[in-house]
């Protein structure tokens, strides 16, 4: 079968490649939809500490199940569709337990130590399976849409710290694909008032805008963005920001503007090699500001992903604005990177 493989930093492999066998406690599907993100193109210029090469890479996943072994608990079926989890926790440490299996320490993931899904064929390992980490397709949705819900997973994730209030001013700095997630999300499911929209490149803002219409677009790389939001907001400030990005920069603008008892979302991870910020704690002192942080998510937030999908309260579907064949694959990347799309999908 067909197969992108990571072996080293800037060294991916199209192969064709044995197709897996499906082990005893094990469901082996046939993937149909994989889509891409910013961190596929950061496993392919620096690698991953957790990734094991040579290794599938791919972690937006769904499928129809082909093989199910011996001992895998009842109740899936050959021709079953399914989406399937990327972050696996352990369900059994201390933070697993207490039912923060978003932080489980011992948290493993699909195209990392297992396979992943840009390839024709995939295997569900016994660790995804023991956590309920394989999700049934609603009637009515497509592959390329369960595909996204996990994008869709972490951002529920990240919203549901936040206490989202109807008619909020919530800021979401990044228009990229989870950008845009955001803002359907804080107001499809938390009827946020105005909804502000920031990035820095005018023709993913524009293209993003077009398709989630926040009330509110602004380029940062024309204003002073804590100014424009102070005066969006008659001086009080942003109730909520998420920084859907990976900028330093952003983190710094989010606690300048940030309202009284405003509510902060560091959703994008800084890079390694540059993760810090100047930050002002006297303003997170005197404005009471709660700032969060937000690591992947939980089993459970891909299934409440797939509902919100299948309701029509988050529509992802527009939001797939390229589809590329398994054999193109090696074009997402430069997609991806540039901005020119909203979310890519793969599909084999």
């Amino acid at each position: 079968m067909l197969a992108l493989r990571f072996y080293a930093p800037g060294d991916l492999r199209l192969e064709d490649v044995p197709e897996p066998v499906c082990g005893p406690d094990e469901v082996k599907i046939r993937v149909r939809n994989c889509s891409t993100c910013g961190t596929d193109v950061k496993i392919r210029k620096n690698g991953h500490q957790n990734l094991t090469p040579p290794r599938i890479i791919g972690h937006e996943i769904a499928g129809e199940i082909v093989e199910i072994g011996a001992d895998v608990a009842p109740g899936w079926a050959v021709g079953d569709r399914v989406q399937v989890i990327a972050a696996v926790p352990c369900g059994d440490c201390h933070e697993c337990r207490r039912g923060w299996m978003a932080v489980c320490q011992n948290q493993t993931s699909v195209g990392y130590q297992y396979d992943g899904g840009f390839a024709e064929y995939m295997i569900v390992p016994r660790e995804v399976l023991k956590v309920d980490g394989m999700n049934r397709i609603p009637e009515g949705v497509g592959f390329d849409e369960a595909s996204a819900a996990e994008p869709f997973a972490c951002a529920i994730n990240a919203q549901e710290q936040l206490g989202i209030e109807p008619g909020d001013d919530v800021v979401i700095f990044g228009a990229g694909p989870i950008g845009c997630m955001h803002v359907r999300i804080a107001r499809g499911v938390h009827k946020a008032g105005r909804v502000i929209l920031v990035d820095i490149n005018a023709e993913r803002l524009e293209m993003s805008a077009q398709a989630v219409q926040p009330d509110v677009v602004i380029n940062a790389a024309e204003v002073d963005i804590v100014e424009e939001i102070m005066k969006l907001t008659d001086g009080r400030g942003a109730d909520v920001i998420i920084t859907a990005t990976p900028a330093n920069v952003t983190q710094e603008q989010a606690v300048a503007m940030a309202a009284r008892n405003g509510r902060i979302s560091f959703f994008g991870g800084l890079p390694k090699t540059d993760p810090t910020i100047t930050l002002d704690s006297n303003v997170v002192h005197y404005r009471q500001l709660h700032i969060h942080g937000a690591n992947g998510s939980a089993p459970e937030h891909n299934r409440r992903a797939l509902a919100y999908i299948a309701s029509g309260e988050v529509p992802v579907a527009d939001l797939i604005t390229r589809r590329v064949a398994l054999a193109d694959v090696m074009d997402v990347f430069a997609i991806v990177e540039s901005g020119s799309a909203i979310k890519v999908t793969v599909e084999p």
